[in-house]
């Protein structure tokens, strides 16, 4: 199934009651619920069981599971941390657990036929969070792209280098921290100078903070979630 598909039919069968919550919105929002107290005791095994039996095996879509339990999971930590409520220890060993269950779920992943277009998803430099370009890079690949992920703290004479080589036909770039903004932007800029019609494409928490700053960095637009991005993608590639 695309990533872009309307959601998987409802548990049970028959229309829910307008004033409470569907079976499958119930059963996704306890998922989460339990997936993030795993995290936060660091129980790899529970967090893994959680996402391949109660998500895939209840049938749950990657996509379901990545953008509705594995992302707004994240969110929380991100956010538990930012509050001082959890330590820096305890967010790396989170993100860690989250890192190890999307790579069980790539084996998931439902494939659309290969379009024939060539994407590059990075990290700017210095930039550690990569988690959300990783769900990013799953769902363009889930959409016939052929996707290369750089990870997190991609130099720019790194990245500079790899478009120039490997030529994709999109690069998408992430910030999650908005100190982070001025990488992107040199980034964008030293891409520029060797690949000056290549579409860029933007992501990441920092954009949440710097609302409009897509247009003042000349790019060909801002993917607001994996979805909105492979959406724009799809339009500027023509597939």
């Amino acid at each position: 199934m695309s990533p872009s598909s309307e959601p998987d039919s409802e548990f049970a069968s028959g229309p829910a009651a307008s004033s409470a919550p569907s079976p499958r919105d119930a059963h996704v929002a306890a998922l989460l619920e339990r997936y993030l107290a795993a995290q936060l005791k660091g129980q790899r095994q529970e967090a893994m069981r959680l996402v391949l039996e109660d998500g895939v095996g209840a049938g749950l879509s990657v996509a379901d599971l990545q953008l509705r339990v594995i992302g707004p999971a994240q969110q929380e930590i991100g956010r538990l941390w930012q509050e001082n409520r959890i330590t820096v220890a305890q967010e790396h060993l989170a993100t860690a657990i989250s890192q190890l269950v999307l790579a069980q779920l790539y084996r998931h992943l439902p494939r659309d036929p290969p379009n024939g277009k060539r994407v590059t998803v990075a990290c700017v430099e210095g930039e550690l969070h990569e988690v959300g370009a990783r769900m990013a890079s799953d769902f363009l690949e889930m959409s016939g792209f052929d996707v290369e992920f750089l990870g997190a703290n991609v130099p720019t004479d790194s990245l500079v280098r790899w478009v120039e080589d490997a030529k994709p036909d999109l690069l998408c770039l992430s910030a999650t921290m908005s100190f982070h903004l001025a990488a992107l932007q040199e980034a964008i800029e030293r891409v520029r100078t060797i690949a000056p019609h290549l579409p860029i494409a933007v992501g990441g928490h920092a954009f949440e903070w710097a609302r409009g700053l897509e247009d003042k960095l000349g790019v060909t637009f801002y993917g607001k979630d994996a979805r909105a991005l492979v959406a724009g993608a799809c339009k500027e590639l023509g597939v």
